[in-house]
């Protein structure tokens, strides 16, 4: 009690002092009443709900976003600049499209780890986002978290992405999943008595999404997860082309698509105005002169409907969860179609309060600790190699 006095008086006579605990105090309590939530879970399916807070207690738990920078685009920033990258030696394949594009895949075959045949040991499949490649850190975290667990992992970077020399005057988009189709279908060739589940965040999560809803039953995957996917492509343009998320992400993202074409100029010189597509300033600007034409739509309109999430989760076949963050600016809150994940046998989404676009940070140091995305994807992932039956005798 008479610490507690002195330390009253002390701050009386120093008001700049009185400033910083009150301003702290304010701040934890902030934190505590309106940051730190349990994820909300939109699930018709209550074998699905069960399945999920059986076998990944993530959900069941607050999370607890990193207390120094919660904030969402810190959380985005902070995953891709500073995170911890694990270190792997990937087997790279350059796989050949029928039109004479190159696909390549990096594989982690996991050999060391003898819980499993070669010829049956669990395949993680991995998306990566707009412009990544093998070598983001939240793909690593998830070669990281599935070798730990004795799977084996590839990588699909998209045509002239992760180091590999594009081919052919032609590149990737949302809405095409003939890539993703050859892709499984090497796999499951190399593999076929091997489980698949596959995972993509962002971009990578509307290709696999796409795909899934495509192929139903036939998409030769047990089941997934897709991270920080932009639902409704419109809406997102639109948020992303206020001024902060237009300097801090729109034109950094519209520069490395520009660079990765300018990279194979020569290929395009005769099918597009390359002055014009280089000069692109967002990514809706890059589409429109650029990835429209390219996969034969008419408008960038067409193309943005063709790709969106929001109306196809009832063709989703296989068990699929679907992670957002309330406040992720390029998947606004209202955008995330909960209520028809509610009518789907499927596909459960789950939504935390923080943790931007592919963030998800947890815990005074979020350099080396695992985030709540890598959480969710070994106890799912597991969950589905492991106990999937119980969803499939469903």
């Amino acid at each position: 009690m008479t610490v507690f006095c002195e330390a009253v008086e002390y701050c009386k006579r120093s008001p700049s002092v009185s400033i910083l605990v009150g301003f702290g105090a304010t701040y934890a309590a902030y934190y505590i009443l309106y940051v730190v939530r349990k994820p909300f879970i939109a699930c018709r399916d209550d074998r699905l709900r069960k399945f999920l807070q059986r076998y990944c207690p993530a959900v069941n738990s607050k999370f607890w976003p990193t207390f120094w920078c919660f904030e969402s685009r810190a959380q985005t920033v902070l995953r891709a600049l500073w995170k911890k990258r694990p270190k792997f030696t990937y087997q790279h394949e350059m796989l050949t499209t029928p039109d004479g594009g190159e696909i390549k895949l990096d594989w982690f075959h996991n050999e060391e780890n003898s819980r499993w045949e070669a010829n049956v040991r669990p395949t993680v499949l991995l998306l990566p986002g707009l412009t990544g490649s093998s070598g983001e850190s939240y793909i690593l975290s998830a070669v990281h978290e599935a070798t730990t667990a004795g799977y084996r992992t590839v990588v699909f970077n998209n045509r002239g992405m992760g180091g590999a020399t594009l081919k052919t005057p032609r590149t990737y988009c949302a809405s095409n999943t003939e890539d993703m189709s050859l892709v499984v279908q090497r796999i499951k060739g190399q593999f076929p008595e091997a489980p698949l589940f596959a995972a993509g965040f962002s971009l990578g999560g509307m290709i696999l999404f796409n795909y899934l809803a495509k192929t139903g039953k036939e998409c030769g995957i047990l089941g997934g997860m897709v991270a920080s996917v932009p639902w409704d492509v419109f809406e997102s343009s639109k948020v992303l082309e206020q001024p902060i998320n237009r300097f801090l992400y729109n034109q950094p993202l519209a520069r490395n698509l520009c660079a990765a074409v300018r990279r194979n100029i020569e290929l395009f010189e005769q099918h597009f105005d390359m002055d014009h597509v280089l000069q692109s300033a967002t990514i809706r600007e890059f589409d429109e002169r650029f990835t429209t034409k390219m996969f034969g739509y008419q408008t960038c309109d067409d193309y943005y409907k063709e790709s969106n999430l929001h109306y196809k989760i009832h063709h989703i076949e296989v068990p699929l969860i679907c992670i957002n963050a309330a406040d992720d600016a390029f998947s606004p809150y209202h955008t995330i179609p909960l209520k028809d994940a509610d009518d789907s046998h499927n596909v459960a989404i789950i939504v935390t309060s923080h943790g931007g676009h592919i963030g998800f940070l947890e815990g005074l140091n979020p350099f080396t600790n695992p985030t709540f995305l890598d959480k969710m994807f070994r106890q799912f992932s597991r969950a589905i190699f492991e106990n999937g039956q119980e969803l499939q005798s469903s």
